[in-house]
Formats: structure tokens, sequence, C-alpha cells
């Protein structure tokens, strides 16, 4: 049995939609006016719907009809958090993404694009990564609950496809930053972490305590990047395999070089200290875009530097109203 596909404009459901990459889908979509004509976008948060219950599941999805789900919602925190609680983000991660899939399955839902992880990549590998080797080996052990759990939707889609005929997708976003996101210092992503660090160093004339050597390598990538591309997968992307969405090779920077360009768009003029005892991490998580550039060979990627700077100067105009 194949997946019907509903006639007339899309009612597209954005799970997570409170979070770094579904306020940026919501701004592009309303703000870049990248709406069709009869077209209605959902944006939902944990504040409307827990996921981890599949009772409140399908009571949002009662709710909105969706024909089209972008399955963003996840639990997740920075690289420390997920060490402590790897359990925890396996298990609410798991009844998630199953709840999720499960309930557009009965609801005749047309096309699902999930987000799953950079980390989900093998940790012993060769580089680069492409989306034919995400289940060649473990993940790395600092956050294998989440890792694996994101792997499952890759398994799930392709279970759905081959039971139902059904069009659920993923892509794999490197490390995204921008405006919304969660910068607080323990339990926020990298670069935003970083961000807010530099914020409070500046403020109370000390060094900057970067945890780590700054050696690990990472490619980063804007939110309105991603976003767009999203979008561009919901409507374009046909395969059901994922497809790794990132800035190229010769982009990766490492964190030293990131922690540089957030001091300069900050004008922190103090000490850069890097704690070595703290854990660096994955050194790196290099991955191909060369499936990306088949489809999109043009794709203009927003420069990493003014990207940084332009999410500096949001967190410094919206400090009172940014998640720290």
């Amino acid at each position: 049995m194949g997946s019907e596909n509903n006639a007339g404009p899309m009612r597209v459901l954005v799970t997570g939609g409170s979070g770094l990459i579904g306020k940026t889908i919501e701004h592009v979509v309303l703000k870049e006016d990248r709406r069709l004509e009869g077209e209605e976008w959902f944006f939902i948060s944990s504040k409307e719907a827990d996921l981890v219950d599949l009772v409140q599941t399908r009571a949002v999805f009662e709710k909105y009809r969706p024909t089209h789900v972008i399955h963003l919602a996840a639990k997740v925190g920075g690289l420390y958090l997920h060490m402590r609680e790897n359990l925890h983000f396996l298990r609410d991660n798991l009844r998630i993404n199953d709840n999720v899939l499960q309930t557009a399955h009965e609801m005749g839902v047309t096309k699902v694009v999930s987000c799953l992880s950079s980390c989900i990549f093998p940790d012993k590998t060769t580089y680069p990564i492409d989306e034919t080797m995400i289940h060649n080996g473990p993940p790395h052990d600092s956050n294998f609950g989440y890792s694996y759990a994101k792997r499952m939707i890759d398994i799930q889609n392709r279970a759905y496809f081959q039971q139902y005929g059904h069009r659920y997708t993923s892509v794999i976003p490197s490390n995204v930053f921008g405006p919304h996101d969660n910068f607080n210092i323990e339990n926020g992503h990298v670069l935003s972490a970083l961000m807010h660090k530099t914020y409070k160093a500046k403020k109370n004339g000390t060094p900057l305590n970067v945890w780590g050597s700054g050696a690990p390598q990472r490619q980063f990538i804007y939110s309105l990047d991603m976003g767009r591309l999203i979008i561009w997968a919901l409507r374009e992307y046909n395969e059901i395999d994922p497809i790794i969405l990132t800035v190229g090779e010769e982009d990766e920077v490492t964190i030293k070089d990131a922690v540089e360009m957030i001091a300069e768009s900050l004008e922190f003029k103090g000490q850069i200290l890097f704690d070595t005892t703290m854990s660096d991490g994955q050194m790196k998580k290099t991955a191909s875009n060369a499936k990306l550039r088949r489809y999109l060979p043009n794709f203009p990627f927003t420069p990493l530097k003014e990207a940084i700077k332009m999410t500096c100067d949001w967190f410094v105009a919206n400090y009172d109203t940014a998640r720290t």
C-alpha cells in the first residue's frame, strides 16, 4: 500500500517549533514569504504537547490534522549533560520518535521529514562521512543514548516505506547555531554557550575560560540556511534515505578558531584560557555534503564569520529574553 498524496495545499505541523530550527523555519516561512498559496503551518512546542506521551501526541495531531510533518522535537542537552544521562536521553527520544511516526502513519500523513544529528555518526570511521556510513559502528560514548535513538528514525523510515510505502525521510544537520538557540553555558550547544561565556567575561572583566583544548574540528551551519534547506527537503527531496545538510569540508574550523571569531564579534579583548582537564568530545566528525550539492549545486551558505557576528548581535540585543 502506498501513501496517498493529499490533494490541495499542505497543512504542515512542525514539532519542536519553539527551538532553534523551529523558530528559524517559522521565520523563513512567514518573514521570507516561502509559504505557498493556501498552505497552513503550525508550530508546536512541549508546552502544547509532551510528545513522550502517546495520548498527548495523538491529541495534537487530531487538533491540527497535518498532511505533512517536520519533526524537530527532541530531548537534548549539551555534551556534559548527555554524558551524565545517556539512559534518559535514549528512552525519551525513542518514545518521542515512535509516537510521532506511528501517529503520522495512523492519521494518513503524506510526508514526514525528521531531523537527526551529526552525533549519530560512528566514532571510529574514515572521513568524510557520508549518508551510507551512519550505521557502520557505534557512535561516540559521550552521548550514545541520544545518538542511537536518532539513528532509529532512519530504521523506522525504511520500515514504514517497506511496509506501507510512506515517504518518511530524515535530514542530518551539522552543528547548527543562530538566533533563538539555547545559550545556557552548561547545557547549550557549543557556539551559543561560548557566546554567552564570552559576553559574561567581557561584562565582568574576567578571562574567558573555554572547556577543552580548542582542538576539535566542526562544521557549523547558520540556522537560517538550515531552515531554508529543511523546507526544500519537505517540498522536493523524495528519497527515504537521509541527506546530510552541512557546509563543505573546506569550511570546517577548530573550536579555537570559532572562539576567536566570537571574541572579535563581541569585542572581547581579555585573555582566552583553554581548560584541558575538561573533555573535548569527538575530535572531528567531518561530513560530506556531496549528495546535497548534487541536488543544490549553487546553494549559498552564509559565511561563518558573518553568521557568528549576526548571532552575537542578536544575543546581545535579546539578552533578557534569550534562553540562558
